[in-house]
């Protein structure tokens, strides 16, 4: 009774349909479960947990398209840095317009107004001088004596000559006189007559010739004293006493050297070569202010007198005279000066660095930036300050100019402007 008690309490309980006993439920098989009374269904997933799964998705989509995007911006950049490393940089600068001070300075070289060599006009020897370098003479002065004693001796020989033909002449002359007379009465006949006439003619010409001689050697005599020939000061002396002198001045066949060398230094002269450019602005009688390096913050005044009048074809300059008083002897000949011109404030030039040069077979170029790409242009250079050029023909002052060209520059290379300078000073 237990055991089926338990049985039946451990046995779990059949439900059976209403319409269905016990007895039909046992003929029929197993009685499937009531679907009204299955078993209840599992969890579901919450709405939260749903919503951080989306942003999960989405975080991990939207990591994924962020890398695809920079990867794909970084290959462009990429792209555009390799593009632009292609293309060299280059820096510009605009040329500037020069010409407002309307002055100009150029170097010239200052000479003694007359400056002249003294040579011996006699051979013989240096008897004494009496003047030395850097003494002023006046016109006429005794610089030095040579003495000649075979010219004296050949003097005393002319002036005997003289003597003996002035003689002879004498004689000839009373001959004809009484050859002249005798005719009158018959008693010579006319050709001895004659020769005696013609006889005094030649004895005449003879007393005239030694006349001649007589002269020319009293003339170089007189050249045993040197004179100066002009106010100076004596800037060379290139004997002493005792030197042997040879008279004319140096040739082929002539040793003889200068003796002295006199300059009149009271108005210099200062030659100019001015630049083709500017010859036209050049007038005579215009004033130039000239600067020397030893004499710092002063000017001394001086005046065009002339000009070449034509270019020289080497130099392509106009060749000045500037003539300028040193009655104090504060400027020497030979000495380096800078003359001014003024220009007239309608030449304009446009200033560029040294350093925008290029210097090929095609002449002197410089490299301009025109829409990305070079240009190579031919220019003129109106005047070298050095560091600075003024140019005269081949560029404008919009023009972008490219700083230090490299040598494997081309026309129309690409290039791209890395820096742009100031106005060129």
């Amino acid at each position: 009774m237990s055991t089926d008690i338990n049985t039946e309490m451990t046995t779990p309980s059949t439900h059976y349909p209403a319409h269905m006993n016990k007895a039909a439920a046992d003929s029929h098989g197993p009685i499937p479960p009531d679907p009204t009374h299955a078993l209840p269904a599992p969890r579901g997933i919450s709405s939260g947990a749903k919503l951080g799964l989306v942003v999960v998705v989405l975080l991990v989509i939207a990591v994924i398209v962020y890398g695809l995007l920079s990867r794909s911006r970084d290959e462009h950049k990429l792209e555009q840095v390799t593009k632009a490393s292609a293309v060299p940089s280059v820096s510009v600068i605009h040329p500037a317009v020069t010409g407002v001070s309307a002055e100009i300075a150029l170097p010239g070289n200052t000479q003694a107004f007359i400056e002249t060599p003294i040579y011996a006009r006699t051979s013989g020897y240096l008897k004494q001088w009496f003047v030395d370098i850097g003494q002023h003479v006046t016109k006429g002065e005794l610089m030095a004596t040579i003495e000649t004693p075979e010219l004296d001796e050949q003097l005393q020989v002319s002036q005997a000559n003289l003597k003996s033909a002035q003689a002879d002449l004498a004689l000839a002359n009373t001959t004809s006189d009484r050859y002249q007379n005798l005719l009158k009465s018959d008693s010579v006949s006319k050709q001895e007559t004659d020769v005696a006439v013609s006889g005094a003619a030649a004895k005449r010409a003879a007393v005239e010739a030694a006349e001649a001689n007589v002269r020319r050697l009293q003339q170089l005599q007189s050249f045993e004293k040197v004179y100066a020939p002009f106010s100076g000061v004596v800037t060379e002396r290139n004997t002493d006493i005792g030197a042997l002198i040879d008279s004319g001045s140096p040739t082929a066949s002539n040793t003889s050297k200068e003796l002295y060398r006199v300059a009149a230094i009271d108005k210099l002269r200062v030659y100019v070569a001015v630049p083709e450019t500017y010859a036209p602005a050049i007038r005579d009688g215009d004033t130039v202010a000239l600067t020397l390096d030893e004499y710092p913050g002063q000017q001394f005044t001086g005046k065009i007198t002339r000009n070449s009048s034509a270019i020289d074809q080497a130099s392509r300059t106009l060749n000045v005279e500037v003539d300028v008083d040193n009655s104090d002897g504060k400027l020497l000949p030979g000495a380096y000066v800078f003359a001014h011109f003024k220009i007239p404030e309608q030449v304009r030039f446009l200033s560029l660095p040294a350093n925008t040069l290029i210097f090929r077979a095609q002449g002197l170029q410089v490299g301009i930036v025109r829409n990305g790409h070079v240009h190579l242009q031919s220019v003129t250079i109106g005047k070298d300050n050095g560091s600075s050029l003024e140019i005269s023909t081949g560029v404008t002052a919009s023009d972008e100019v490219i700083l230090d060209p490299s040598d494997s520059l081309a026309e129309g290379q690409p290039v791209q402007v890395a820096a742009q300078g100031a106005v060129a000073r």
